[in-house]
């Protein structure tokens, strides 16, 4: 049996609370990782882009960490997101996970524009510094950066990244990571490649819509990734069942989206903070029919 690490299983990125006034909810924030870890994830992943990281004040940001920390149960793992626009801000926001508890990182590459090679292995290399483990972030479409396969390797044979989330969508990836880093542990970004990812051999996912209904996104995820031919037929039905709200994590508007299921599924979405606004009628519409459909056939 492989050894459980701390990006191992479902860590949710979780979405932050907000106040009317638009300041944060911390006791609400506290509560939600207490009821997801009552719920049966993993752990949690605070200052994600779902927890809006890029629109915190400093004291904001490290607030939210030593809140997830206090707020999480032993054995429940918090994966620090500490992606920044400068590779000294991601080096000192890892220290302060560390200093607060955290039991690993997860960290974009550079973001402020689109870094060279040597750019981006000397930036794993600054916040491998801090001395937790690094789980890398492949987003091209938001960072402009692509940590391609080779370059995950070379950066894992430097011992600045134990596992990679990868959220382009193009599962064809984990094959070649896996033959050029066997030893690199696959993480799935996107909750609408679930089933496929599972398949390729993840063991854990950086997840989304576990923010409003865990019990059965957490189902998904263990027959996904069993090994065993015989949990396919049900994972199978519950994505083919899911998959048309899963999609929504991979949306330009899924912060938004992912609230707005939390507030029909009973949690606390509430709104965001500028600039992401309302979403279209047309949208919200569709993404509550989704929903409502999940929670009507029995997901939650």
């Amino acid at each position: 049996m492989t050894e459980h690490k701390p990006w191992h299983g479902v860590i949710v990125a979780t979405a932050l609370p907000f106040r009317d006034d638009y300041s944060v909810d911390y006791d609400a924030y506290a509560e939600h990782v207490k009821w997801l870890a009552e719920s049966g994830c993993d752990g949690v992943a605070p200052n994600g882009s779902l927890g809006e990281y890029q629109t915190l004040t400093d004291e904001e940001r490290a607030r939210v960490i030593t809140t997830a920390v206090e707020a999480a149960p032993e054995g429940f793992s918090v994966m620090a997101g500490v992606g920044a626009y400068s590779s000294l801000q991601s080096e000192r926001w890892a220290q302060q996970a560390a200093e607060a508890g955290a039991d690993c990182v997860m960290l974009l590459p550079p973001n402020s524009y689109r870094a060279n090679h040597e750019e981006v292995v000397e930036h794993y290399r600054r916040v491998g510094k801090a001395g937790l483990p690094i789980v890398g972030y492949n987003n091209p479409i938001d960072t402009k950066v692509d940590l391609t396969p080779e370059l995950i390797a070379r950066i894992h044979g430097e011992g600045n990244m134990v596992a990679v989330k990868e959220f382009t969508g193009d599962v064809r990836r984990a094959y070649e990571i896996k033959e050029l880093a066997p030893e690199m542990d696959l993480v799935i970004g996107t909750d609408d490649t679930v089933l496929e990812m599972g398949l390729a051999g993840a063991v854990g996912w950086v997840s989304g819509y576990p923010n409003a209904i865990p019990e059965s996104t957490i189902e998904l995820y263990r027959l996904s990734t069993s090994g065993k031919v015989e949990d396919l037929v049900r994972a199978k039905e519950i994505y083919t069942d899911l998959h048309s709200l899963l999609r929504w994590d991979s949306k330009t508007e899924f912060v938004q989206a992912i609230k707005l299921s939390m507030d029909i599924a009973g949690r606390k979405g509430g709104h965001c903070r500028p600039p992401r606004g309302p979403l279209s009628a047309s949208m919200a519409e569709a993404i509550t029919a989704d929903t409502k459909k999940a929670l009507a056939n029995g997901y939650k």
